[in-house]
């Protein structure tokens, strides 16, 4: 059984695809408008994608405080210093609870909190 994706409802459609286009540089694989007042897009950059829905009649979004989506990246610092650029703020973190692992988060646009992990070491 593979993993597909993630589902995110979101607020602002072209917020959210700046977010995780523009600023997470995730590639977007399917468009769809399947009404009026509703977008489906699906983002990604292997097998496992997020899908992000937008419908103009859902004005409360709830999300679970202690979910995360995690993205792998190269340097937690260079990480927190590009993401400071772009005007986003460090959520918590950095941490580093062993010597092999250190993350931190940031929130989407929508309040999902995003972790960074780096590999320390690899």
């Amino acid at each position: 059984m593979d993993f597909c994706w993630v589902t995110i409802h979101v607020k602002d459609m072209p917020e959210s695809l700046h977010f995780y286009r523009d600023i997470l540089g995730l590639e977007v694989h399917r468009k769809m408008d399947p009404g009026p007042d509703m977008q489906i897009v699906f983002l990604g950059s292997g097998k496992t994608e997020i899908e992000l829905i937008y419908r103009a009649e859902s004005t409360e979004l709830n999300y679970g405080k202690d979910i995360s989506l995690g993205f792998v990246v190269d340097s937690v610092n260079q990480e927190i210093k590009r993401l400071e650029k772009e005007g986003i703020a460090v959520e918590s973190g950095p941490f580093q609870p062993n010597p092999h692992i250190q993350f931190f988060y940031i929130l989407d646009p929508n309040g999902v909190r995003i972790q960074f992990v780096e590999n320390v070491g690899e």
